[in-house]
């Protein structure tokens, strides 16, 4: 995946819900692995996420999953498989998903990258 272009850049803001807490951390692993792998596996070919823990700083978002997709729809896709699982608004509330396009100013405009890359 390494020519991996992202059409869209989309940010899940989540929190923890009781259902989700009340589970052991196998148990956790095992219902990530039951429930929701399954249901996106077939829709990733096109989307890639990582995850992020937020909860040892601030109250209201405890994980953000950050999910690129080479098209709007292959994102689409993932988000209606995921919503047919626990994840759900059962084990996680969904706080707020943010939708963007890197540099789609300069896409758009036909101008440099304004970012740093000191990396």
């Amino acid at each position: 995946m390494s020519d991996f272009e992202p059409a869209v850049t989309a940010f899940l803001l989540l929190k923890t819900n009781r259902a989700w807490l009340e589970l052991s951390v196998p148990e956790r692993v095992a219902a990530f692995q039951e429930n929701v792998l399954p249901a996106v596996k077939d829709k990733a070919q096109d989307v890639r996420w990582r995850y992020y823990d937020t909860e040892f700083y601030t109250a209201r978002v405890t994980d953000i999953w950050v999910w690129e997709a080479r098209s709007h729809e292959a994102f689409q896709l993932a988000i209606e498989a995921l919503r047919e699982t626990p994840f759900w608004d059962h084990y996680f509330e969904i706080v707020e998903i943010l939708v963007g396009v890197e540099n789609g100013y300069a896409k758009h405009y036909d101008s440099d990258i304004l970012a740093a890359n000191n990396a």
